[in-house]
């Protein structure tokens, strides 16, 4: 198959940074060329000067580095005053921070405040801004943030591209992934804000399931590439388990499945036999 016909995509490994168990997985798939993207949680109490430069040093000029929008619990904010928070200062949970959100209950002050912190964070971790922008629990899908982030994308990082996370149109969709149709309708609305304000998005995003403990998969990735577009994004989240991750984060021992399962000779051979390389 030539390059011509071939299909680039971004095989995205969320949560850089959560713990140095899922850092080391992630650095150590992109240095093999397993994965060709990361995005780095800045806030991340693990996260530091060092695992920064062990990243860049491992993605050198082939993996995109990107900022993964952290606005949820147990992480804390960086920024002062940041309303509403738990008892303890960090974030509110998903459902309650989506659910504040959706009801036009967040001060964008507030949201313009803390993103600004996070691109800042990174830009002082890594001497650049990032390469594209994403969301911790897709949160940056959602009412009142995405617009907030997409006005910081573009005064601050004009050259990265948001991840909108609705699956390619001709995909087959069931009701058995109720989250697809919660992000596809979310997304519709970011791609609408992110091309008024000139900022890139990906095509069509993949990835989702439902975590459950008994998931395998290696059954299921190869769903993940049907009718993906060129420049399709797929989210990942590979890891090792370590106290720190399971203080921090419910997903654990999937992590090191999706680990193995990248490490192994079956997702190259996908690949080729797909005519899928990775952008």
């Amino acid at each position: 198959m030539s390059e011509i016909e071939r299909r680039h995509i971004w095989l995205c490994a969320d949560d850089y940074g959560m713990s140095g168990a899922v850092s080391a997985a992630i650095r150590d798939l992109i240095a093999r060329r397993r994965i060709n993207a990361t995005s780095v949680m800045v806030l991340a109490p693990s996260f530091s000067q060092s695992e920064a430069a062990a990243l860049d040093a491992a993605a050198a000029a082939h993996s995109a580095i990107g900022l993964h929008l952290t606005l949820t619990a147990p992480f804390r904010p960086l920024s002062d005053g940041f309303a509403p928070v738990r008892d303890d200062g960090a974030f509110l949970p998903l459902a309650a921070m989506a659910g504040h959100a959706l009801a036009r209950w967040l001060r964008p002050e507030d949201l313009e405040r803390e993103i600004a912190r996070q691109f800042a964070a990174f830009q002082s971790a890594f001497g650049r801004t990032p390469d594209f922008v994403d969301g911790h629990q897709h949160i940056h899908v959602f009412p009142q943030i995405r617009k907030v982030l997409v006005g910081a994308i573009k005064d601050a990082a004009p050259r990265a591209w948001l991840r909108q996370c609705a699956r390619p149109a001709a995909a087959r969709k069931s009701l058995a992934d109720p989250k697809g149709f919660v992000l596809d309708a979310l997304s519709a609305r970011l791609r609408r804000l992110a091309a008024r304000d000139g900022v890139r998005t990906n095509p069509a995003f993949a990835g989702t399931y439902s975590f459950a403990p008994g998931a395998d998969y290696a059954k299921l990735f190869p769903g993940f590439l049907d009718r993906l577009p060129d420049g399709g994004v797929v989210m990942c989240h590979p890891g090792k388990v370590d106290a720190e991750l399971r203080r921090l984060d419910p997903l654990t021992d999937l992590r090191e499945r999706e680990y193995e399962y990248f490490l192994g000779d079956d997702f190259p051979r996908l690949l080729a036999a797909r005519g899928i390389a990775l952008a």
